[in-house]
């Protein structure tokens, strides 16, 4: 079976691909390249023996998309991560992300309805549940959606509702939602893992990069949140497991076990962490000192969320469970093998 993966070559993407091709799923990726490297197919393969088919395709360009979907007829689901995603600069260029964001979506959509293909997996996140109060932590699918803190999260939701209000108009679309919390890591054999263009926008990479001399200190946004170190918590997920939660997604609608039209799973560890858990964790398993500063708070971040996995550890039935100090160090091997390809 063919399964179609927009944003493959991007971190997680990418990781998703491998996951998908090891259980036996033909790949197609389409990707612009805006925020990743044609070099990941090269990780891909070494890892997987096989290479992805590539298009080279923005999903805002409808009639290159439609033709993605007219040169491989056999596609059976679509896992759609492209997006613009980063809360800061969301911030900053809000309609950017709207229109990356959204009009992706619809294009997809109804390239999809064109050619009769029934399936999406859709890449979401945690920003829709906005800082949830002390009765809904953790996190779990009940918890009310809240006004988004920022574009980035508001193109999120107004996805959501998207494929909801398709799904209501058409009985055969399927769709399962992941929202996920924070992806942190990289493949075990370090030939592929995050690889931001420009300076990063999440934290690990971040933190990696300083440790590795690329930036002379790292920058902790804010030490006076009411968390018990003041610095922001997030429950960090290693990308590997949360890959392998799309697999699990799409057998189960392709095998015909979804229980509603538009399902809706957590994914995350159940644990938060703090940036200065992160931190001193990372620097206690690699043996590197990280220099850091506070600085002032960042506009859009969240105090503290993590997830409540129940509902994807059993009807999904998939776990998240890798340690973090055993994440870490994979973030720090990956990190060391790019140096090394660049020196």
């Amino acid at each position: 079976m063919r399964i179609l993966v927009t944003g493959g070559t991007g971190y997680i993407g990418s990781h998703t691909t491998v996951s998908l091709m090891q259980q036996g799923y033909d790949v197609t990726i389409v990707d612009n390249l805006s925020n990743s490297d044609k070099n990941v197919l090269d990780g891909i393969e070494q890892i997987v023996g096989k290479r992805p088919d590539f298009c080279q395709v923005d999903c805002l360009n409808e009639q290159a998309l439609n033709q993605v979907f007219d040169t491989y007829k056999d596609i059976e689901a679509v896992i759609h991560f492209a997006a613009s995603k980063a809360v800061g600069e969301s911030v900053e260029k809000p309609l950017l992300y709207y229109r990356n964001n959204i009009l992706s979506l619809i294009n997809l959509l109804e390239a999809m309805h064109r050619h009769s293909v029934k399936h999406i997996v859709f890449s979401s996140s945690c920003t829709v549940y906005g800082q949830p109060d002390k009765d809904h932590l953790p996190v779990d699918e009940t918890a009310p959606i809240q006004k988004a803190l920022s574009p980035y999260g508001n193109t999120k939701q107004i996805n959501e509702e998207i494929i909801c209000d398709t799904a209501h108009s058409d009985a055969s679309l399927n769709a399962i939602i992941l929202r996920y919390f924070n992806p942190i890591g990289a493949h075990q054999s370090a030939l592929i893992g995050e690889l931001p263009n420009g300076v990063p926008n999440n934290l690990l990479p971040f933190v990696t990069q300083t440790a590795a001399g690329l930036r002379d200190k790292l920058r902790v946004f804010g030490n006076d949140y009411n968390t018990p170190d003041g610095s922001c918590i997030r429950d960090y997920i290693y990308v590997v497991d949360l890959a392998k939660a799309h697999v699990c997604a799409v057998e189960r609608m392709l095998q015909g076990k979804t229980k509603e039209q538009v399902e809706v799973f957590n994914l995350g560890t159940g644990r938060g962490l703090s940036v200065l858990e992160i931190l001193n964790t990372f620097m206690r398993v690699t043996g590197v000192t990280i220099p850091y500063e506070i600085a002032p708070r960042r506009e859009g971040d969240i105090e503290k969320v993590w997830a409540n996995p129940k509902k994807a550890n059993e009807v999904l039935g998939w776990k998240a469970d890798t340690p973090v100090e055993e994440v870490l160090l994979s973030a720090w091997n990956w990190e060391k093998h790019i140096r090394n390809l660049n020196n």
